[in-house]
């Protein structure tokens, strides 16, 4: 995952959607995409060990302007965003878990 800390994702931007208190796992998804379901198992199975951490799932179809504004070009694309929504790291393709779980460790640090 490489860094990226010069963007901000609001709540706002994800529909009401809150963030984690910790960090958020975003994940941008389309409906025909395999990489995607298998993504979401991966930041299910994170968030389910690391306390704090949320995971939101876009259908980068259905947003996007968002998809525009953050220059998402594949999916799945899956941002780590601090507490305050700060992009930390962000990753195109099916992250495995190992990486997901250090990625965090620059939102929780």
């Amino acid at each position: 995952m490489e860094a990226f800390v010069t963007q901000r994702v609001s709540v706002e931007q994800l529909g009401g959607q809150y963030l984690g208190e910790r960090a958020t796992l975003l994940q941008f998804s389309s409906a025909f995409c395999r990489p995607c379901h298998a993504t979401r198992r991966v930041l299910a199975d994170v968030t389910a060990m690391v306390p704090g951490v949320a995971h939101i799932e876009i259908d980068a179809e259905e947003h996007l302007s968002l998809v525009r504004a953050l220059g998402i070009e594949a999916t799945p694309t899956v941002l780590v965003l601090d507490p305050d929504g700060w992009i930390v790291k962000r990753a195109a393709g099916q992250p495995r878990k190992a990486d997901v779980i250090a990625a965090l460790g620059a939102a929780l640090a």
